[in-house]
Formats: C-alpha cells, structure tokens, sequence
C-alpha cells in the first residue's frame, strides 16, 4: 500500500511583525516611565526636602551608643546649672534649630476689667477732690443751707437755690451772686469734666413775653450760670444748659417751704462724658433719704435723677416767689 505525501508546511514570512510589535510596545513604556518621572510634584518635592532637613538636622536622641550586652544604666539627672546649659553638637551634625517659645497672655477680658476699674477708681478720687474744694470755697452758703452739695460715684451735684442767684420771675443773676459763680467757675475750670446746669421752678404758673412758661424762665436761668462760666474761662463744649420747669420738684409745691425748696439751680459735674444719674421725684422723703446707686454710667438730661442724701441739713424757708 502506497504511503501519503506529506504536504509541505507553508512557511510564514511575516513572523517579524510579532518581534516589531513586542519592540515597539517595549519602547512605549519607556517613554511612558521616562515622561512621569520627569514630571515631579514642586509641592511634594519641597515636603519632602524640609522633612529630610529637619530629620537630619534634629538633635540626637542620645549622646552615648546604646551598649548590647550590659544591662542598662539609667541615665544620671542632671542638675538645675547643667540643664541650662546649651548642648555641644555632636562633629559632623548640625547645629539644632532654636524654635520661638509662644507664651500665653493674659485673659483680655479680665485685662479690660481691670483697666476700666482702675479708670472709675481715679474718676471717683478726682470728682472727690473737686467736691473737697467746692465745699470749702462755699463752706459759708452751706451753713446757711442755700448751697447743697451732693455726689455719688459717677458725678457731683452743687443745689444753689435761685433766692440767691435771680429776683422773682427773673433770668438775670443778681450782681451778689457773681462773686459765687465765679468762684465756683474757677474750680471747675481745673478739671476736664462735663458740666450740665439744671434750672428748677415751682408749679406756680408765669405767663410774660420773655417767659410764656416755667420752662423758658428754668431754661434761661441755667443759660445765665452757662454764660456766665463761659466768660470765666469754662470751655462751652463742656457745658449744657437745661430746664426742666416745675417738673421733678423735691418737696411739695403746696408749702411755701416746698415751693422754696423746688427753686433751685443744680450744677452737675460728670464723672466723664459717658456718665449718667437718674432723677426720682422725692413723692417719699424716706426713700429719697437712702438713694440707690445709679445703675448705667450714662446719663442723658431727659432721665430723672435720683434723689441723693444731701450733705448739709434742709433748706430754710425764704421768700416765695417764681
């Protein structure tokens, strides 16, 4: 039996395309890898130089090579001198960097509380020392009980009673007054402080062309004593001038004794510009005799204030009159 021709196998010319694909694949990659690695991170690159830096450059751990084989000796302390002393770098190590100590300050709250208690406490010492002086420059009035000198802790009140200072319906100060005023004026002139003078009348009504009320005549009399301080050397920007008429009275307008009390004329020294007092219509004397201590440190001309024990005793009754 005749055997089977085997076919000869074909042979394949484009093998080389395989070996072509592997190179040129191979040659990708290479390009790939060269590309990334080219392209650093500045970011990163910078984070980890300090870190390198600050590794290399940190202090040693320990200044002796741990010993393998014996047993470990606890370092000795060392002394207060010893620990103040800075420590030689080891040869070949730089030296450590010195980091700024942050200290923590003290509480500003209870800074600015401290400050602005420190600040009342010498308001409160020189509106003493101005009352001082004013009770000694008026020592005759105040015995008379025609001068009331009053303060609390935020300002001073000098009462003078207008018997002494206007005729009846009048705004224009006696010429016996002047001497007063003045001496007063040269007192207040050595002190920065807010001055507001007040002028009170009683609730018998004035009805004229100069005073169609009791308003215009409180009102004008306070600006008489406003320029009359003014002319002795009273800085204007530290005054005010205000009326309150018959309102706010302090005794009992169906008296002649409480008409008298109600004429009056209050100068009000602040403590500073920002203080402030409360008027209380004394309706009750007993509770007007142990006021209550103002409780905001402003003070604005349409608050009443309250009533303070005065330091001389009450006034004598004089003529009764507007």
């Amino acid at each position: 039996m005749a055997r089977k021709q085997k076919h000869e196998e074909h042979e394949n010319h484009e093998r080389w395309l395989v070996s072509y694909a592997d190179f040129i694949t191979l040659l990708f990659a290479f390009f790939v890898v060269m590309y990334s690695v080219s392209a650093v991170n500045e970011g990163r690159f910078r984070v980890l130089s300090e870190s390198l830096v600050a590794a290399f450059r940190a202090p040693a751990r320990s200044l002796e090579p741990v010993q393998f084989g014996n047993p470990m000796k606890s370092p000795p302390v060392p002394n207060q001198e010893q620990q103040n002393q800075p420590v030689p770098p080891r040869p070949g190590m730089a030296p450590p960097v010195s980091l700024p100590m942050t200290h923590r300050g003290p509480d500003p709250r209870q800074a600015a509380a401290e400050t602005q208690k420190k600040l009342e406490s010498e308001r409160a010492k020189k509106l003493a020392e101005l009352a001082a002086e004013i009770e000694a420059a008026l020592a005759p009035l105040i015995d008379k009980h025609l001068v009331n000198v009053r303060k609390t802790q935020h300002w001073l009140e000098v009462e003078i009673k207008t018997s002494i200072l206007f005729a009846s319906g009048s705004s224009q100060l006696a010429g016996s007054s002047v001497g007063t005023l003045q001496k007063i004026a040269h007192i207040l002139g050595e002190y920065p402080n807010p001055i507001h003078v007040e002028g009170f009348t009683d609730d018998r009504p004035i009805k004229t062309v100069a005073f169609p009320s009791n308003w215009e005549l409180s009102a004008a009399r306070a600006a008489s004593v406003v320029h009359l301080f003014s002319r002795n050397g009273i800085d204007s920007a530290r005054m005010a001038a205000i009326g309150y008429g018959e309102h706010h009275p302090v005794a009992d307008n169906t008296t002649a004794d409480g008409r008298n009390a109600n004429r009056r004329v209050v100068l009000v020294v602040l403590a500073d510009p920002n203080a402030k007092r409360l008027r209380d219509q004394m309706k009750d004397p007993a509770a007007a005799a142990t006021p209550e201590p103002a409780p905001a440190a402003t003070r604005s001309p349409s608050d009443p204030p309250p009533a303070v024990t005065p330091l001389v005793g009450e006034l004598p009754a004089t003529a009764d009159r507007p």
